[in-house]
């Protein structure tokens, strides 16, 4: 199992997950379609060239899916029991089809879990970064893990 326990977790553990990702424009179109979004900045080629971006802008919900993703085998795979809330998700940067992204994450705040003695609860901030350092994207997330068993 790759993932931690609550034990296992310090408050500023930090870590660069080593897989990356770069974007297709089979990414942005499945997801786009898969979820009913008509953006035309993510399906129409014309329109996005006319924005202000001049051209095709990633879905932003893959965006941060992937960023999501990216973490899960380093933090709570195997360990967790359940995801209770992203908060202060943002995208301060746009994704392009073409960029390479990678994800870090890093622990803001531990607690015990008031009602579950055999877990505790973990708040990751994650974030995605693009080949040029920028970050695309960035949250909490606040995991329900299992404690390691005695």
């Amino acid at each position: 199992m790759a993932g931690r326990y609550f034990d296992e977790w310090q408050v500023g553990d930090r870590i660069e997950h080593e897989i990356r990702r770069t974007v297709t424009e089979t990414d942005n179109l499945l997801f786009t379609t898969m979820t009913h979004n008509p953006q035309p900045l993510h399906l129409d080629a014309e329109a996005a060239r006319e924005s202000e971006f001049g051209q095709i802008l990633v879905n932003g919900t893959f965006t941060f899916a992937l960023m999501v993703g990216l973490s899960v085998g380093d933090t709570t795979l195997g360990t967790l029991i359940a995801n209770l809330g992203y908060d202060k998700v943002a995208m301060p940067a746009p994704v392009a089809i073409g960029d390479t992204l990678r994800a870090t994450s890093e622990v803001a705040a531990l607690r015990e879990s008031r009602s579950r003695p055999e877990a505790g609860i973990v708040t990751f901030t994650h974030r995605m970064l693009n080949q040029r350092d920028e970050v695309v994207c960035r949250c909490e997330r606040t995991a329900l893990l299992r404690r390691k068993p005695a």
